[in-house]
């Protein structure tokens, strides 16, 4: 993917460090986009380990960045922020035809959408997952082996369901009252069917308790292979 232009809208110091807020042209997401980072005062000296921010359902990439107080700590611990925001927007953007806020504008729920009209721009998880680090990568002293994700809410659902299914791309991740399975909630039912479609069978590769499932019987399978121990190696 070639190298985006960014434009910078917004800067403030901050512990030392500096709160940034960004522009660029998403070709994932068929949209301008913005995100925010924040740079801690060690990334004047080298590269940063960094993580990504997730937020919740009706967010911008500036909801944690003013509420959270994290810079302090961020500062401190020499750590860059990454805030995405939560969904594509502008002109053209499908959004939910009753003007709900858990669907459409600011409700990516951080997965590819594949049905009209909102697989065009809802393509939020390989905005997260590919397009959005490699921009990071390029631009910024961080360093992308060492990176983590971390979310609240649909964000903490965003997080975990990334890191399940990249295992090996992150140091850690964590959540903070996530959605862990909208297989069996009303948010999910809705977001996902319109989404994802009918097919329930599509939705698992998003729920944090499918994907655990998942691996759990595939490691109790491999336990039982002939010619393994109990931990699975080969004896």
């Amino acid at each position: 993917m070639a190298l985006q232009s960014i434009e910078q809208i917004d800067s403030h110091q901050s512990f030392g460090g500096k709160q940034l807020r960004y522009k660029h042209q998403s070709a994932v997401l068929n949209c301008e986009m913005t995100f925010s980072i924040y740079l801690p005062p060690q990334a004047e000296q080298c590269s940063v380990p960094v993580l990504y921010w997730l937020s919740g359902l009706t967010c911008t990439d500036e909801n944690f960045v003013q509420k959270a107080g994290a810079q302090q700590h961020a500062a401190e611990h020499g750590i860059a922020i990454v805030c995405p925001d939560t969904s594509p927007r502008g002109e053209g953007v499908a959004d939910d035809p009753e003007g709900a806020y858990d669907m459409g504008l600011g409700a990516g729920f951080y997965i590819n959408a594949t049905q009209q009209p909102w697989s065009q721009h809802y393509q939020m998880y390989s905005y997260i997952v590919d397009e959005l680090p490699e921009l990071i990568n390029a631009a910024f002293p961080v360093d992308a082996s060492r990176t983590s994700i971390s979310g609240h809410s649909m964000g903490g659902h965003g997080a975990m369901t990334i890191a399940l299914k990249n295992p090996g791309r992150y140091k850690s991740v964590s959540a903070f009252s996530p959605i862990c399975s909208p297989l069996n909630c009303p948010w999910g039912d809705k977001v996902l069917s319109n989404y994802l479609g009918k097919d329930k069978s599509n939705w698992q590769q998003y729920d944090t308790v499918a994907l655990v499932l998942t691996k759990a019987k595939a490691a109790t399978q491999q336990q039982h292979l002939p010619g393994a121990d109990r931990s699975g190696r080969c004896r």
